[in-house]
């Protein structure tokens, strides 16, 4: 088993490149584990971390509704944003400027083979690391991601989240709002959830501007106990 997970932070990069980037690193792994079984090997597989900032864009989730998207093609291309429909699970959501997005390419072979577990822990991340800037944060029974404000009226959304997993290897994975133009999430209905708003640190905790770099090391810390594991660059 190797519990060591490279981190790569690829800074502001494009959603298709980097989808594209993903799908290698996860084809690679799932084509390594089936030589291993054909062939009665135990190569190591490998597990990567990416760290990404894209440029204005919408996702839309397998099983996702168009019509939660509010915006046409005219529209997009105004706003200087992009459309993709994408094989994750989940709904529809926003990337941009200011949000800290990760991409765990995992084999959970490594670590555990459990789904639910496995998304349960990267909430949890997101739930410790908000709470070392005083936030107390939570899961929204029937619903992925990361809110503030469960059980109020003004439950609202920081951190969405959508993976998909084959072979148990993992890929796509979570979205933490931490400088975020809120504004942007007014086109569409975010994770097709009607009736609850989204939020973004800076605002939450009534600053301009958070450190984004000292929130990724946060994430990593808690994601390094969570899956003992170790992270390497």
């Amino acid at each position: 088993m190797n519990k060591t997970i490279q981190l790569q932070d690829l800074g502001n990069r494009d959603y298709k490149s980097t989808w594209e980037y993903q799908e290698k690193l996860f084809q690679d792994i799932v084509d390594l584990k089936i030589k291993n079984r054909r062939e009665e090997l135990d190569l190591p597989t490998s597990n990567y971390l990416l760290f990404v900032e894209h440029p204005h864009v919408y996702t839309l989730g397998k099983s996702g509704d168009l019509e939660n998207l509010l915006l046409n093609e005219k529209q997009l291309e105004a706003k200087g944003a992009t459309f993709y429909k994408i094989n994750r699970g989940g709904d529809i959501t926003y990337h941009g400027p200011g949000q800290i997005v990760g991409y765990p390419i995992l084999d959970l072979e490594n670590f555990f083979t459990d789904i639910h577990k496995y998304l349960r822990l990267l909430e949890e991340s997101m739930i410790l690391t908000l709470a070392d800037y005083g936030l107390e944060s939570g899961r929204s029974e029937g619903e992925t991601g990361v809110w503030l404000g469960v059980g109020t009226p003004f439950a609202r959304k920081i951190c969405a989240m959508g993976v998909r997993a084959s072979r148990w290897v993992t890929m796509h994975g979570f979205a933490l709002n931490v400088n975020v133009d809120l504004g942007y999430f007014d086109n569409i209905i975010p994770c097709g959830i009607r009736g609850k708003g989204v939020t973004s640190l800076n605002v939450e905790l009534g600053v301009e501007k958070v450190d984004e770099d000292e929130v990724k090391s946060k994430i990593i810390k808690h994601l390094t106990h969570l899956f003992e594991a170790e992270f390497i660059k």
